[in-house]
């Protein structure tokens, strides 16, 4: 167990940032989930924010690595020793150490049971006594304080990383879900691409990723957002020197039209699988959207305007997975039948 009588820990696994709650106190350490290695010898050079401070940046001997994709683990020792790395740091953050406790990870609803079984695997591998996984959108429903146990439809949409997951849930279980490997990552690509595409020059992640916090929007929706623009930088692909670009709003609203329009469809295709008494309650109450993605300007209006219901973006839509998972650790014995350990 940890020192100091701190022995239950979750994990937020996600593809662009990994969470930490220790039962008890809360959510400890929010780091992105990049590790620096060096390619000659496999040594860890940097994990977390200065790993990704380095994305781009880094000399020949040594790679950037995002060891998880679209949700589930892409390098298993990379995940292995990014987990350890968080709970030794998680538990400093305490006053604690280390040693060996519950660990609870949150996965993607529509994972294998291979694809399971590697998070476990890491998991225990990095020192827990008990390891085991929560399926991310009741997690994230729970965090966002919907009455999950109640008998009455409440629906989640969680735009994470790596993937979007979909859920519409009662009693307790999720009765109908879309899990979609489109989430803030696409996002990103999509206006890496889009530059490439339109002006010949390259961008890194980092600046793509500004670009969407900067400028970017799911659709444009008032007068006032046309025109808006942002100076980046890139290479030139044909001369190989550095370019400066001025992008405008309209180009990322365009860039990320294909994903936005499979996250609304995702939300649709639930609604479809949902039964109707259900369905009429989520129609009253709501659609909630947690994760960094629901952040994306009028991306709720969208879905609202696309399913004519409701959609509100919960408080601390970035927290709503890892405290979900915190809630599950307080209360071990309601949530074991939502857990798996296999």
């Amino acid at each position: 167990m940890f020192g100091f009588g701190l022995k239950d820990i979750g994990i937020d696994l996600g593809t662009a940032n990994t969470l930490v709650y220790i039962k008890g106190k809360g959510i400890v350490l929010r780091e992105p989930s990049v590790v620096v290695k060096n390619k000659k010898t496999g040594d860890i050079v940097a994990v977390g924010s200065q790993a990704k401070n380095m994305m781009g940046r880094t000399a020949n001997s040594i790679i950037a690595i995002r060891p998880m994709r679209d949700g589930v683990i892409a390098d298993y020792d990379t995940t292995l020793t990014m987990i350890k790395h968080y709970l030794v740091e998680a538990s400093k953050a305490v006053g604690s150490k280390w040693k060996s406790g519950t660990v609870m990870i949150c996965v993607p609803y529509g994972i294998t049971s291979v694809e399971r079984r590697a998070v476990l695997n890491a998991a225990r591998g990095a020192g827990a006594g008990e390891a085991f996984t929560i399926e991310e959108p009741f997690a994230a429903a729970i965090g966002a304080d919907l009455p999950v146990w109640e008998p009455m439809g409440s629906m989640v949409v969680d735009i994470g990383g790596g993937t979007t997951e979909v859920a519409v849930i009662s009693l307790g279980g999720i009765v109908s879900s879309e899990s979609i490997r489109v989430a803030g990552d696409s996002l990103d690509m999509e206006i890496t691409q889009y530059i490439r595409k339109t002006y010949n020059v390259l961008i890194g992640e980092r600046t793509a990723e500004a670009l969407k916090i900067g400028i970017g929007s799911a659709r444009i929706m008032e007068p006032s957002e046309r025109g808006v623009t942002m100076e980046i930088r890139g290479r030139d692909l044909l001369t190989g020197f550095p370019k400066t670009l001025e992008i405008t709003s309209e180009e990322i609203a365009q860039a990320f039209s294909e994903s936005v329009d499979a996250i609304v469809a995702g939300v649709k295709a639930t609604l479809e699988q949902t039964p109707p008494e259900l369905s009429a309650d989520v129609m009253e109450n709501g659609i909630v959207l947690t994760g960094g993605g629901a952040l994306l300007k009028n991306l709720d209006r969208v879905i609202s305007a696309e399913t004519s219901m409701p959609v509100f973006i919960a408080d601390n839509p970035l927290d709503c997975v890892a405290l979900g998972t915190g809630k599950a650790l307080e209360n071990m014995d309601q949530f074991r039948r939502q857990l798996s350990i296999k």
